[in-house]
């Protein structure tokens, strides 16, 4: 083969490889169009998956919404077995009857602090607008200032979050 027919199967081996190269070359980066599509799936599988999310993040806190109510009555149910109980008890014995309510009313307090609930509001304590609701005030100079002389209805709270404000009466 001369120098000449080798310069020129080069040449042709260098052509066929740039045609092939350009092949690859379109191959490897798509059209627009194609492009514009994944774009659009991608954007469609995003938006069902976010779908999805929210209604199972919905069903979750229905769940524990339900089971937390749940808790809270599996807590009360033996309070009122025993309320049951009592009424149900044939005779008169009045001391009986009080006992088996204080019991009972005792019970009860257990189970709420068992759920996080506080009672507060006793005589002397000093009056706190945010947990006290006044509803009446006398003036005593053997008193302190703004000092709780009568509970009328206690006040409950979960942690910081007042439930129901004490009922009171203040002094000065």
């Amino acid at each position: 083969m001369s120098k000449k027919e080798k310069e020129e199967k080069l040449v042709e081996e260098e052509e066929t490889k740039t045609a092939e190269d350009v092949k690859v070359e379109e191959k490897k980066e798509p059209s627009l169009e194609d492009q514009l599509a994944d774009i659009k799936k991608q954007l469609a599988y995003t938006a069902a998956e976010y779908a999805n999310y929210r209604a199972r993040s919905a069903k979750e806190k229905e769940q524990t919404y339900t089971n937390a109510k749940g808790n809270v009555v599996k807590e009360f149910l033996p309070t009122i077995d025993n309320l049951e109980r009592a009424l149900s008890q044939e005779g008169e014995d009045f001391e009986a009857l009080k006992k088996g309510v204080q019991m009972t009313v005792d019970q009860l307090m257990q189970t709420l602090n068992k759920i996080g609930v506080e009672a507060y509001g006793e005589s002397g304590d000093t009056f706190d607008p945010n947990l006290h609701h006044a509803v009446m005030h006398i003036d005593d100079e053997k008193l302190e200032e703004n000092v709780i002389t009568d509970v009328f209805q206690k006040g409950y709270k979960i942690d910081d979050r007042v439930i129901r404000p004490a009922m009171v009466k203040t002094a000065n």
